[in-house]
């Protein structure tokens, strides 16, 4: 991925540097148990921690492969030259490319859903507390871009909380899901390694051993896991769409934060963008995009083919980079979000009261009135606010039918907005527990 979009401790754990490493430590650890086992002299396996302090040559590897044509191959041969070739010769005993490939990708994969994870918390964080901040701001709520009834910012915030609550739940499921690893040899059999060898592997690196594998670690894990950060892209995006509304000119409830000497745009020096918001849309197509593939990379031929090599060594680091990169701008737009509640409620009352029918509409069939005729009633006393610019109250008042069935005191009781508010708390407890 671009600088643009990266952070480095997530672009870290996608280096060569830290994939050697790894595939260091996964050879080294297995020596280990083989010599635990007295499959290997337990000298041989002390000599491979010889390199432990050493920085593998990058540059050194690569050469090596334009010859083999081989990763694992070039990486064996580099670390034979660090420790000796006498004392490497039992690297790799009864093991396959795909033991050192599946298991390192799963840690990489562990090791990025840690700072994913963390990114959310910090996002709840910062929706929680705009939530308690905008408890009771009345805006409107809207359905089909149309004014429906009024709600509030808090309740906004905290419907934003609970959706990215539901993702740290489906990551930390995903995490637990990719933490595998497998060194069962060709084909999964174990015919030329002990499966100690993989449980002592797995207890180095903090995962669980694949309970079966073919040659590789079955990769309906690896589509979970995917599917589950593209929810996080979707969830990403729904906030976007909804800052992006509350920024339109015509609306503007809310903000990104205008910094001192930020430009808006190379034409117009007035203008106030929602870039972020727009950016983070964007982003979020791009985590999407790697669902389908890691979807199609499950059916495999066989015990192994490679179709699904060349689409993980893409998403794997595309996706996680980011994603982190998306949830730490989020969290900073969140943060820092301008809100305007004078425009929430000016944007309320824009169509004079024209939002509070349906207590109209029940007041009138709680009176008596068939829901048909009540219906009736406040959609013609409605429509002429929509095309005459009318006041509803002053026009449910002037019409005797309403009147009718309903006193002016309890036609005014029906504009109090508090009405609309009351079950807040009772919301808020269900998302952020009882204070």
């Amino acid at each position: 991925m671009i600088p643009r979009y990266s952070r480095p401790e997530m672009v870290q754990i996608w280096s060569p540097a830290t994939k050697f490493r790894i595939w260091y430590e996964i050879e080294a650890h297995a020596c280990d148990a083989m010599a635990d086992l007295a499959v290997i002299p337990r000298e041989n396996a002390e000599a491979v921690w010889k390199a432990r302090d050493t920085e593998f040559d990058v540059a050194r590897i690569d050469e090596i492969e334009a010859v083999t044509k081989h990763d694992v191959i070039a990486f064996l041969t580099h670390l034979a030259e660090i420790i000796g070739n006498d004392e490497a010769r039992f690297v790799h005993q009864g093991m396959t490319s795909s033991d050192v490939l599946d298991t390192c990708f799963n840690v990489q994969l562990v090791r990025a859903s840690d700072i994913l994870i963390a990114d959310i918390e910090a996002l709840l964080a910062a929706l929680k507390r705009r939530a308690l901040e905008h408890k009771m701001t009345v805006r409107i709520g809207r359905s089909h871009g149309i004014h429906a009834e009024p709600t509030t910012m808090g309740l906004t915030f905290a419907r934003f909380y609970a959706e990215m609550d539901r993702n740290l739940t489906r990551l930390k499921t995903a995490r637990a899901e990719i933490a595998t690893g497998a060194i069962s040899g060709a084909v999964g059999t174990f015919a030329n390694i002990d499966p100690k060898v993989e449980e002592h592997v797995c207890a180095k690196l903090g995962l669980e051993p694949e309970p079966i594998s073919t040659q590789v670690i079955p990769r309906d894990r690896h589509a979970a896991f995917f599917a589950a950060l593209g929810v996080v892209g979707s969830s990403i995006e729904n906030i976007a769409t909804e800052i992006r509304h509350m920024q339109r000119t015509e609306v503007l409830e809310a903000e990104e934060f205008f910094s001192k000497g930020q430009k808006g745009s190379s034409a117009m020096p007035h203008k106030r963008n929602p870039v972020l918001s727009e950016n983070l849309t964007g982003l979020a197509r791009l985590v999407r995009m790697s669902v389908v593939p890691a979807m199609e990379n499950v059916a495999l031929w066989h015990e192994r083919d490679i179709s699904h090599s060349s689409v993980e060594r893409n998403i794997g680091p595309d996706t996680t980079i980011i994603l982190d990169f998306a949830l730490a701008r989020l969290t900073g737009l969140v943060d820092k979000l301008v809100i305007y509640p004078d425009n929430m409620l000016a944007n309320m009352n824009k169509f004079r009261g024209l939002v509070m029918s349906q207590r109209v509409l029940l007041a009138l069939t709680q009176a008596g009135v068939s829901r048909e005729d009540a219906y009736k009633l406040v959609q013609r006393n409605a429509m002429k606010v929509w095309q005459q610019g009318k006041d509803f109250m002053s026009e449910l008042l002037a019409d005797t039918d309403v009147t009718a069935a309903l006193s002016e005191a309890e036609i005014r009781d029906k504009f109090d907005t508090a009405y609309h508010t009351k079950h807040v708390d009772t919301i808020f407890a269900r998302v952020f527990g009882e204070s």
